[in-house]
């Protein structure tokens, strides 16, 4: 019987504990209304517009511009970036290319997607999606692995006839993520994510005359972060499944004792008279 309570109880924890593991697998919410989005993109990476993740940000252009976007994705996560073109009434065979590169500008590679397509003559809109590798912790210097910190995409046509060079588009682009969570974990983190600027700190000198305050300052090209700051997603179903061995192994244990041990009283053995 006493038995029988604590494996209700271990299995009622390990209920409890699951909770958040299965959290972490949903995909992020928006953090902010469609009403704030940005409407324009930048034209190189340094002008890049910085969204959130969850907005359906807007531009407008022309054909043969090149539209730059900039995001925050944290460690665990597995973006995808979509993006829709709508061209113009009259235009010939279009292709269009979706790039994403990380803050170090090297170009990521997509699990999965349509990261360019061509749009036939007369085709109203055309629609891309990258869909990105789960960005790590940390990884070896050498790797090409994605890595928490800015993420920039890079909107483009790459095959485009001279005719229609210079015609209005308008683009749209979102961004969301899942928790991949434990699968994704390693046994390490940036002292900094890649976010442009970031590591540029100019200290205020003794004697300067600019300022009296004597206050760091820091250059970041990047302002934009994820809402509960870097690697705060740091819990993952590793910690979940390391608890349900724990708990196992445990009641493996009184469970063998249990049965082992007896009833605890020592048998009556009959004499002879």
């Amino acid at each position: 019987m006493r038995f029988t309570r604590v494996l209700s109880a271990a299995l009622l924890a390990v209920g409890l504990a699951a909770g958040p593991a299965a959290a972490d697998s949903s995909p992020s919410a928006s953090p902010s209304g469609d009403g704030d989005a940005p409407t324009s993109a930048g034209t190189s990476f340094r002008t890049a517009t910085e969204i959130e993740q969850g907005q359906r940000a807007t531009a407008g252009g022309s054909t043969g511009d090149y539209l730059y976007w900039s995001f925050p994705a944290d460690a665990g996560e597995r973006p995808t970036v979509e993006a829709t073109v709508k061209l113009s009434d009259k235009h010939t065979s279009q292709t269009w290319q979706l790039d994403v590169y990380d803050g170090l500008r090297r170009r990521q590679s997509c699990q999965y997607g349509a990261q360019t397509r061509t749009a036939a003559q007369g085709a109203a809109t055309v629609e891309l999606a990258c869909v990105m590798r789960t960005v790590r912790a940390w990884s070896e210097p050498w790797a090409d692995d994605p890595l928490p910190g800015t993420y920039y995409i890079r909107l483009t046509v790459v095959g485009l006839q001279a005719s229609d060079l210079g015609q209005p588009v308008s683009a749209e682009v979102r961004v969301h993520s899942k928790h991949i969570g434990g699968p994704a974990a390693v046994d390490g983190s940036l002292s900094q994510p890649l976010v442009p600027g970031i590591a540029v700190k100019s200290a205020q000198k003794d004697g300067d005359s600019d300022s009296g305050s004597g206050s760091k300052k820091h250059a970041v090209l990047s302002s934009i972060e994820p809402d509960d700051g870097w690697s705060s997603n740091w819990w993952s179903d590793r910690w979940v499944w390391s608890g349900i061995g724990a708990v196992l192994a445990a009641l493996a244990g009184i469970g063998g004792y249990a049965l082992t041990r007896g009833s605890g009283r020592p048998s009556r053995v009959p004499t002879d008279n």
